[in-house]
């Protein structure tokens, strides 16, 4: 069975993309940096990858706002094939693949209209703006995870205690419509928590304020997800803040980071497709 391979997308400000890679080859898959002006001069194709990453960053130094800058580049860049490089990306979805995006990343996602798409016509329905603290929110944050959610991403987790580190993390939804059918279809997927699991708005367990205390989204398929913490920055115990006391409290505690689960999850779930798949296709 070939290996599971991820495209981490870099260049314009991104800058987590080490991490992304590097959780991705703990997880069992094989992963690629590529410069996003790559794929618009058609030297690698994203069609050769299971799984296109946007990782965080401050793209374009956030100058007019976070991610916005490169969402429109994605949108309306054509590729050297002429395509529109947005056209290239609705085409890999159709063909059964998944997109994460993370900080940065997640703020592509909803201003290319990705996210959460709830109308299905791939337009901008939320926002992702300035925390109600007026500050870059730099803190770890325990995470719930919607149970009926239907990402493969989220499978089998109902907590997670993940790092954020953003200046413009808090999720403003259109309007009371859209902000209805995303509650109804289950696509806010992650709610910020105290530590017993309950859902808050409070500051700081809240970082920034999002509509429905939003952490994060899918959209209907589950194939795309796209979250302001970041899985990608606690993929070994050793990224917890408090490593050395759960170490001596308890000596046989696993040594994987919480985050690492997420990309162990679909890794498996695509290796668990493409066995399916051969068993069909095989004499």
């Amino acid at each position: 069975m070939k290996k599971v391979k991820a495209l981490v997308i870099t260049g314009y400000g991104i800058n987590c993309e080490e991490e992304m890679a590097a959780v991705y080859n703990l997880a069992g898959a094989n992963a690629e940096i590529v410069h996003l002006n790559d794929i618009f001069l058609g030297k690698c194709s994203i069609h050769n990858y299971d799984i296109l990453n946007f990782p965080g960053g401050f793209s374009f130094g956030d100058d007019l706002g976070s991610g916005k800058v490169l969402s429109n580049k994605m949108k309306f860049k054509k590729l050297k094939s002429r395509k529109l490089f947005f056209d290239d990306i609705k085409d890999f979805l159709n063909e059964g693949k998944f997109i994460l995006g993370v900080c940065n990343g997640f703020q592509f996602l909803v201003k290319m209209g990705l996210l959460p798409n709830v109308n299905c016509v791939l337009e901008q329905e939320v926002t992702l703006t300035g925390n109600n603290s007026g500050k870059f929110e730099d803190r770890w944050v325990h995470i719930k995870v919607n149970e009926n959610s239907k990402t493969p991403f989220l499978k089998g987790i109902d907590k997670i205690f993940l790092p954020v580190r953003h200046g413009e993390g808090k999720l403003i939804i259109k309007n009371e419509r859209i902000k209805k059918l995303i509650i109804r279809k289950k696509l806010n997927c992650l709610s910020y928590c105290d530590k017993e699991g309950d859902e808050t708005s409070e500051y700081p367990m809240n970082p920034n304020g999002s509509d429905l205390n939003c952490a994060g989204l899918t959209n209907e398929t589950g194939h795309i997800f796209g979250l302001m913490p970041h899985p990608e920055a606690f993929l070994s115990l050793y990224n917890h803040p408090n490593w050395s006391q759960l170490k001596r409290q308890n000596p046989d505690v696993s040594e994987d980071g919480e985050g690492l689960k997420i990309f162990r999850n679909i890794v498996e779930f695509i290796y668990r497709k493409d066995a399916k798949n051969a068993k069909k296709t095989s004499p």
